[in-house]
């Protein structure tokens, strides 16, 4: 994998936001940790020799408040084995499914300015993400 996705694009958020905001949401996460973090210069953190996985748990530590308060929960979580179907070079640390009650609780958390000073440690641990919004389906024992 040659190109690598950290943040949103312009045009993938502008669709993000023309969905409905009333209805729960799943957000499935994939992670690919850098080896050492990269923070900018200045921020508490640089220089205190952080791997990626370390910021990562930073972020959690730091936006975990803000994601329970809107009502956010993990459903699933998981640490990557192996690809069966894609590409053989594609590799995830981790991954976990995020449930927002509504799109709405997912905009004020990633609005909320603690959030936004917390995201810095997201943006320091990861080399490669996704972020891919599911409406919930139905559970059940078929396909």
């Amino acid at each position: 994998m040659t190109q690598s996705y950290i943040d949103p694009s312009k045009t993938n958020f502008e669709a993000f936001k023309d969905l409905p905001r009333d209805q729960p949401i799943h957000m499935l996460n994939l992670l690919q940790y850098r080896d050492q973090a990269e923070y900018p210069e200045g921020h508490d953190n640089a220089g205190k020799d952080w791997s990626g996985r370390r910021a990562y748990k930073e972020y959690g530590k730091t936006s975990g408040p803000i994601f329970r308060r809107v009502g956010g929960e993990i459903v699933w979580r998981g640490a990557f084995e192996a690809v069966l179907t894609g590409p053989e070079a594609m590799r995830w640390h981790d991954g976990f499914i995020a449930q927002y009650p509504s799109a709405a609780a997912f905009f004020e958390m990633v609005k909320d300015p603690e959030y936004q000073k917390a995201v810095v440690n997201r943006t320091a641990a990861l080399a490669d993400s996704r972020l891919v919004r599911f409406k919930p389906g139905a559970m059940g024992d078929g396909f």
